[in-house]
């Protein structure tokens, strides 16, 4: 593809031509790059391209933004993040894709790719040198089954301020995501993922849309950021703290799983304290309480060991 002369300078795809990238089927460039998916890796392959198209169109993307793709694979999803972004960085950890991936995107000045585990770098150091001066991130991924908690926690726990975020995982992960308390699926990753952004379950994903065909169905997932965020994330650090103590042992009551705490370091009768100055049931369960009723179990610990 011939660029303009600002696309070079800037490497931003400013949609000031069409786009003629060719879009063989998977199929084809599965036999040209003699590619064997690994069940360890969580590779599948997404047959129904209508999928991406309702990602792209959830993301409400736009030339403003800069996105980044983890586990990019054969570019299925990456052609149509080209299509709409301003810039891209398309990370994948398997290097039998790579040159599929070249051969695709590496002409293009606005389309970054990183070989690596996105695990092992800092997201702030991949920005600062493959998407600089950007103006609004978004991620929007197929994560892999194997590394979906992990890869979501590196993105939530980034100084990066990813304003949206669009991914297809396994559906019991959507769930517990935008799981409400009292519920069985309520957690840490309902709370973790609902103190920072809306959880919207967008669309599901039958198990019979992949090849090798996985034991469980997937679901897209938009998380939008809350603005202005609920707390400073210093603060939402030690409610998350006081959070995973409480579902640490989450069939035990609030008083014993909190007093037992390897996370915490408060007596029984500390805690005991704390939960009456917040005024709830020290026989509650975790999964029974909000988001503000951890707030101010916090700061009833505070109030006897400033040190939480």
């Amino acid at each position: 593809m011939k660029s303009s002369g600002k696309e070079k300078q800037t490497g931003v795809h400013t949609g000031s031509e069409e786009l003629l990238l060719e879009k063989p089927s998977l199929k084809e460039l599965c036999q040209k790059y003699n590619i064997r998916f690994k069940k360890r890796l969580g590779q599948n392959l997404l047959l129904d391209d209508n999928i991406h198209r309702i990602m792209i169109e959830t993301a409400h993307l736009n030339r403003e933004d800069a996105v980044v793709e983890v586990g990019a694979g054969l570019g299925a999803l990456t052609w149509h993040l080209v299509q709409h972004a301003g810039q891209v960085l398309a990370v994948e950890i398997d290097p039998s894709f790579m040159p599929c991936l070249n051969d695709r995107f590496g002409h293009l000045q606005y389309v970054k790719l990183f070989r690596g585990d996105i695990l092992n770098h800092e997201l702030e150091e991949l920005i600062y040198e493959y998407l600089p001066k950007a103006k609004h991130y978004k991620m929007i991924s197929n994560l892999p089954y194997y590394i979906t908690t992990p890869v979501l926690f590196h993105f939530l726990e980034s100084s990066v301020d990813f304003e949206t975020i669009v991914i297809m995982v396994q559906y019991e992960v959507g769930v517990r995501m935008s799981a409400r308390y009292g519920t069985k699926d309520y957690g840490v990753l309902s709370l973790s993922v609902q103190s920072l952004y809306h959880v919207d379950l967008v669309h599901s994903v039958p198990k019979t849309c992949f090849v090798p065909r996985p034991e469980v169905d997937s679901c897209i997932i938009r998380l939008r950021k809350i603005i202005p965020p609920l707390m400073p994330v210093e603060r939402r650090k030690k409610v998350l703290r006081v959070i995973h103590s409480a579902f640490s042992q989450r069939r035990k009551s609030l008083k014993n799983a909190l007093s037992k705490s390897p996370f915490l370091a408060y007596s029984s009768s500390q805690v005991l304290e704390a939960l009456h100055c917040a005024g709830i049931d020290p026989l509650r369960r975790a999964e029974t309480l909000t988001w503000n009723d951890f707030v101010q179990i916090t700061e009833g610990l505070e109030k006897i060991e400033p040190q939480l």
